[in-house]
This record gives C-alpha cells, structure tokens and sequence, in this order.
C-alpha cells in the first residue's frame, strides 16, 4: 500500500470516527437535556401539588398561577404566602417524591418573615438512611412573602444514572476510538520498520553483488590460466571457490528478487518454455549437492506436451529450490523422484524426497517469507528462508499453485500445477 493511499484511508478513517463522536455528542446532549426537562416537570407538579396542600392546610385560596418558581437548574421555590410547619413539609416533600419516582436527595429551607432570613430545614435522602451532608445556608428569593425551597445537589449524577443506554454506547465508541487509533499507530509503525527492512535488503544485496561478480570472474581466469606444473590440488580448490561463488551470487539474487516481490516490480521474461529442459537444468545444477551426500534423482518426465509459456530462468530456479531443500533436509542417502503429467489443460511436477519432511504446524507457513521450520539449538542447515516463498511467488505470477502433501511419509512431497497456454 503507498503512502499516498494509505493517508487517504487515514484521513477518510478519521473523519467517519469525528462524524460520530460528534453525532454522538450532540445525540448524548439532547437526551439529557429531554431527560433534564422530564424530570423538572415532574418536580414542578409535585412541589406544587406540596404547596396547594400547605395552602389548603392554612385555609387559603389556590391562585390560578403557579407556585413553584425555578432559581436555578436544580433550584425550586415555592411560594405559599403562609405559615409553614417544616415537619409537614418534610413529610408532603418525601410523600410527594416518593409517588412521582424522583428518588434523589434533597435539601430544604424556609423563608422566616418575622426575621426575614431564609432558615435551613434538613438534608434528606431516600436512598440512604444516614446521609453525609451538614445543615449548610441556602441562597435567599428575592421575596417578603412565606415561600420554602428546595435544592436537589446531585441532580446532575441522578439524571446521569437514569442514562445507563446512552453512557454504556459513548463508551464503547471511546473504546473503537482508542483500539482505532492503537491500530493506525501500529500500522504506520510496521510501516515504517518494513520500508527500513527493504531499503536495509536491498542496499545489502547490491553490495554483495559486487565483491561476488569479482570473485566469480576471478576464479574464471583461473581457471583458463592456470599453468600444468601447479600442484594438483588448486584446480579443485578453484573449482570450488567457484561453486561457493555462484552459490552465493544465487543467494543474494533470490534475496533481492524477494524485495522485489514485496513491491511487485519483478519482472517476469515471458516465452515458449519447455519445462522438463528446466527440470534437466536444475538437477544438472544440484549435482554437486547430491554427490556430496551420495544421492540420486529419479527422473519420470511423462508430460507431452511439455510447453507453455513463462519464463525459463524462474522456472528452473523453482525446481532447483526444491531439489536443493531435498538434499539439505535429509539425514540419509537423498532419494528424489520428480514426476511430470498433463490433467486437462494444466501441466503436473511432483518433487518427492526421502528427507525429514515437514509437520503439519508447519505446512501452512511453510511460503512466508524468511519462515523456517524451528530446529530447536541444531542450525546444521544454513538459509534465510526465502525459497520456497520465492517459488510461490513465481509459480503463482505463472497462474499455477504449488502446495505440499501433508500426508506423505516420510519425506515431503511438493505439487506444482501450471497452466498449458
């Protein structure tokens, strides 16, 4: 993904997530403030429903306005313009709140005209019998008249109980809000480690390329120069040089060709190809492999036709993995038998060996890149874990499959499915 595209995703990703924390907020306001209008509605009925009562109780008439006036959010007056018993009162508040369900503390006052001062009532709590507050002064109305208030202190945390819903779905949108911004981080953070893990492949593959084409020319003149009389023994030495050279060159190419892959600019050199001439190449390449540990190749090459197009030198790279994963991996004498056949209009390979063969765990990760299969402290097998993912690579840039049969024992047998075209 490039960097163009993924701040794009980013930048859409974010708007959607402040689209709905903003939704989310002003859907969360509105709520409360329906909740907030409920619930003053409800206290406005039953402060004045306490206070006609009061009236009734002093033998005066009801007026035809109301007399419940709101000081403040969670502030109410209620003028009465007579005599108040603060135990009746207390008693047709609790009453009174207790049949309309507003179940939150509450304290009250009331205006003394003789001194003309507001006198504090009493903290009560119909939730909890031994509330915590003390007897505190209550803002005074602007009033010469009998009146009582009444001021609910956790107003603000009763109305925010009541919404368990709306509370329970901002925090699962806080919650997707910080795993999302968790997984951006996260992303640009593996971005940034893979982009510092090309660069680091490819600046070292091209380095090594260099000192590996000298030394490969220089054997080469060797080779070409070296005089009889020399003792008898350099010329093995010097071919040696030159297969652990090429051997090298190999590595450091598939390495490189596997950076490559990551950005999907390998190319592939398409042409009429015959793929049992690959296969020859390949086991032809392997022999010095094989001769080391005594092995053999059985050939059973019964395609015909045998062509189709893709490109030679990637092919036979594929089989040359494979034979050489065969001999690596294997404690006895190598036994490999490739086959070939048609099924339809697709050309079959099987590569199968008498190695160590895989385990199941491990089949399914077997064509990541840089996976190898643990060997616990033994490391008598040297690679980076780039072949078979690059023969993936190439035999799916071909439109064939490759996979492995987890049920051939012992050994490993390997499947290469190729399209004829």
């Amino acid at each position: 993904m490039s960097n163009r595209t993924l701040r794009i995703i980013t930048l859409l990703a974010l708007l959607s997530i402040g689209g709905i924390i903003v939704l989310q907020v002003r859907w969360f306001r509105h709520a409360f403030d329906v909740k907030e209008k409920q619930l003053d509605q409800t206290i406005f009925t039953a402060l004045q429903t306490v206070g006609e009562h009061l009236l009734a109780v002093n033998q005066q008439q009801i007026p035809n306005t109301s007399l419940v006036s709101q000081m403040s959010s969670n502030y109410f007056a209620v003028n009465v313009n007579g005599e108040i018993d603060t135990r009746l009162l207390e008693s047709l508040l609790i009453t009174e709140f207790r049949n309309r369900s507003i179940l939150q503390d509450f304290e009250y006052g009331v205006y003394d005209c003789n001194h003309q001062k507001l006198v504090y009532g009493n903290y009560v709590s119909l939730t909890d019998p031994n509330p915590p507050p003390t007897p505190r002064e209550l803002p005074q109305w602007k009033n010469d008249l009998y009146y009582f208030t009444v001021h609910f202190p956790r107003k603000k945390q009763y109305l925010f109980g009541t919404m368990d819903v709306w509370l329970f779905s901002s925090s699962v949108l806080l919650f997707v809000v910080a795993f999302f911004s968790f997984s951006m981080m996260a992303i640009f953070r593996q971005k940034r480690l893979s982009e510092v893990q090309r660069d680091f492949i490819n600046n070292m593959t091209h380095e090594l390329k260099t000192p590996v084409s000298s030394i490969l020319v220089a054997t080469q003149l060797l080779r070409k120069t070296q005089p009889a009389s020399n003792h008898a023994g350099d010329a093995d030495y010097v071919s040696l040089i030159h297969q652990q050279a090429l051997r090298l060159s190999g590595l450091v190419e598939q390495i490189l060709q596997a950076a490559l892959w990551d950005e999907r600019r390998m190319p592939l050199k398409k042409d009429t190809v015959d793929v049992h001439q690959c296969i020859q190449e390949a086991v032809t390449a392997v022999k010095p492999l094989l001769q080391e540990k005594k092995g053999t190749v059985r050939l059973q090459l019964g395609a015909d036709p045998s062509t189709l197009t893709g490109d030679a030198l990637h092919l036979t790279h594929v089989f040359y993995n494979l034979l050489e994963n065969a001999v690596k991996y294997n404690h006895e004498q190598p036994a490999i038998t490739i086959t070939t056949s048609l099924n339809g209009k697709s050309f079959l390979a099987t590569v199968e060996d008498n190695g160590i063969g895989i385990a199941p765990e491990h089949a399914r990760r077997i064509f990541e890149r840089f996976y190898r299969v643990h060997t616990g402290d033994v490391h008598d097998v040297k690679g980076f874990g780039l072949g078979l993912y690059y023969a993936k690579k190439v035999i799916t840039a071909h439109g064939g499959k490759i996979f492995l049969d987890p049920t051939t024992k012992p050994g490993s047998r390997f499947t290469i499915q190729l399209p004829l075209r």
